[in-house]
């Protein structure tokens, strides 16, 4: 633990922020990482509570107490060691990880939780300060070769652990550019895309092999994006590898079922964020979608759309309303009633802190427009009765809108890709793997595995850190015992 008094003595240190009218300005990340004192008295404040609830809610295990006592006593290259044994990215995760491991953390019962995130961000950054952060290559090779299909959270874990296990490992992604979601999903305010280059440099070090521009299969869904220059047939893949792994995601976007959908000014939540961070990387980008003067609506309550709020906010908007078809949630819950477990409450995001309105338990009508373009949306008011939502009468209005951003969540991986592979899908779409067993993560087809999104559905990154890290193992016992 850290100091045994440490939790009475100190409270929660939150990671600086800019203020909002500062950092709307450009889209660099505005937190600022936790200094060498700041950082050592957080960790100070671990208890010995005995059971360690929150390394049992973190998805990838990290060794919490372990790392915040060896900051506490300054053993940053040790704890460094330490996060590194279960998570392969904590600067991705030290950013955009909505902290699982907080609300269950025992302090967190009486007074303010840990903060678990501040101090892995600390951890990752005095890393690469420092140099301690190197490339790990395998003593020896296995002549086995390895295909994962995305680069996102999940496929880099996977490449990564594999390649250090000896493999030839080589990582196929559609886009122009390493990262999947990562990527073009996140926005740099909160996940400066240099933070994803220095990982990269580290894996080709260790023989990783990227190929970009490349998709595998034949055709996806014209609503994913696809830079693709040149197409790989999965049978090729197959022959070539001694296995695939399947990390591409549950990219296909949920739909908005209503009349006028269709309408120019209408646009998904990742149109538009890519549009944004392809701008950021000084590239040109096919859509021009820009916020600048527009009265933006933006459909959907989750993190995705409050990115949406904080690039529309960048953009200048003329304003910005985010609405929700679900209730507002309580601003405090009883903590004895919900803990360990993640606490349904009211949260404010940075961005929405940023300035937008917020509505909730609205649904959406139709949308209406003149010339082909949006003007309006008409919306009504709904309450919840078990999992349908009912149109409370005499409710409905129009909210004027030059834009439109439909930010409702994934409802899949691409089929396409999946049927190119002829891989068995669950009733949810998803790539169908064994849970369990010698065999686990692999799908329908033999030597043809599934991990992160495209497995489980639309999830956080750390699950997908957490999905890669154990599809590896997969594969690599499936390889080994192929020798054999």
């Amino acid at each position: 633990m850290g100091k045994v008094t440490g939790f009475m003595e100190f409270g929660r240190i939150e990671e600086a922020h800019l203020e909002p009218k500062e950092r709307i300005k450009n889209y660099r990340e505005f937190t600022i990482t936790l200094a060498d004192d700041q950082a050592r008295q957080q960790g100070a404040r671990c208890m010995d509570c005995g059971i360690p609830f929150c390394n049992n809610a973190c998805p990838v295990g990290n060794l919490i107490p372990d790392f915040n006592d060896q900051v506490y006593h300054g053993m940053d290259e040790e704890a460094l060691e330490k996060i590194h044994a279960t998570n392969n990215f904590p600067e991705f995760t030290g950013r955009v990880c909505p902290a699982l491991c907080e609300p269950a953390c025992s302090l967190g019962l009486i007074r303010e939780p840990v903060g678990i995130r501040s101090i892995e961000r600390f951890i990752i950054e005095k890393g690469w300060e420092n140099g301690w952060v190197i490339p790990q290559p395998a003593a020896h090779k296995t002549g086995r070769k390895v295909a994962v299909v995305g680069s996102g959270p999940a496929g880099l874990a996977a490449a990564q652990q594999l390649v250090r296990a000896g493999h030839e490992v080589t990582v196929f992604e559609k886009n122009d550019r390493i990262g999947g979601l990562l990527r073009y999903g996140i926005p740099d305010f909160k996940l400066e895309k240099q933070v994803i280059d220095r990982r990269l440099e580290q894996m080709k070090a260790e023989g990783v092999v990227f190929r970009t521009g490349v998709l595998v299969g034949k055709t996806v869904p014209s609503s994913i994006q696809n830079m693709a220059t040149e197409t790989v047939d999965p049978d090729v893949l197959k022959q070539e590898f001694d296995a695939v792994i399947l990390a591409c995601g549950a990219e296909q976007p949920r739909e908005l079922d209503v009349p006028g959908a269709d309408l120019q000014g209408v646009c998904f939540a990742m149109e538009y964020l890519c549009a944004q961070n392809k701008r950021d990387a000084g590239e040109k980008s096919r859509n021009r979608l820009d916020a600048a003067g527009k009265r933006v609506v933006i459909i959907g309550g989750g993190d995705t759309g409050s990115d949406c709020v904080g690039v529309a906010n960048r953009q200048k908007a003329a304003s910005i309303l985010q609405f929700d078809r679900n209730a507002r949630l309580p601003d405090h819950v009883d903590k004895s009633m919900v803990w360990p477990y993640w606490p349904k409450q009211f949260r404010t995001s940075s961005s929405q802190e940023e300035g937008c309105d917020r509505e909730f338990g609205i649904m959406t009508k139709r949308i209406e427009g003149k010339r082909g373009k949006v003007e309006k949306i008409i919306v009504c008011r709904v309450e919840q009765v078990g999992r349908t939502y009912v149109e409370i009468p005499g409710s409905e209005y129009e909210i004027p809108a030059d834009m439109v951003i439909l930010a409702m969540g994934f409802s899949g991986p691409a089929a396409p890709v999946l049927d190119a592979f002829g891989v068995e899908k669950d009733m949810a779409g998803n790539a169908l793997a064994k849970p369990e067993g010698d065999m686990r993560f692999m799908t329908s087809v033999d030597k043809v595995f599934a991990a992160g999104d495209v497995r489980r559905g639309q999830s956080l990154v750390v699950w997908a850190l957490h999905e890669g890290r154990e599809c590896a193992e997969a594969v690599d016992r499936f390889l080994t015992e192929k020798e054999l």
